[in-house]
């Protein structure tokens, strides 16, 4: 079985990148991708929220989500991956094309390549937990039998 590598978001796989811009529609607020979401979501303050969301990059909302750390909810390390599991999702089924993009890549195993991430990523060697290549794959899993059962 092949893996998909993927990191930056103007990479060949890049769309699988939280900092892809795929702008996502949750509880009727409009978030510039699904970076920006799950920074805000660190935050009980809507304040902090409303600063994340309105942040021009995903890269900006990163840092911010850096600059508030004293702010992040108590429970957040053991909500973190239902938070990314639940906007991967919307961000693929909000995006037609995303999501047949993300079909398309059937079996292969999806590996973020992060040198600085161990937990959301793996290096180039394998080495980390790739949760995120793990969620990717899950909604993968997800998105083709819904599709499966669709066409019946």
């Amino acid at each position: 079985m092949s893996t998909i590598y993927f990191y930056e978001p103007d990479d060949p796989f890049g769309f699988l990148s939280n900092f892809y811009p795929a702008p996502l529609i949750i509880d009727g607020q409009t978030w510039l991708c699904s970076e920006h979401y799950y920074h805000a979501q660190k935050f009980e303050s809507q304040d902090i929220r409303r600063i994340i969301q309105q942040a021009p990059t995903p890269d900006d909302a990163f840092r911010l989500s850096r600059q508030y750390a004293e702010a992040v909810r108590e429970e957040w390390m053991d909500v973190r991956v239902e938070v990314m599991r639940f906007v991967v999702m919307k961000k693929f089924e909000q995006h037609a094309e995303l999501r047949k993009q993300l079909l398309a890549t059937e079996n292969q195993v999806l590996a973020e390549c992060s040198p600085c991430d161990a937990f959301w990523g793996a290096n180039s060697e394998g080495v980390g937990e790739n949760k995120l290549g793990q969620i990717l794959m899950d909604v993968r899993a997800k998105l083709a039998t819904a599709q499966r059962v669709l066409s019946l």
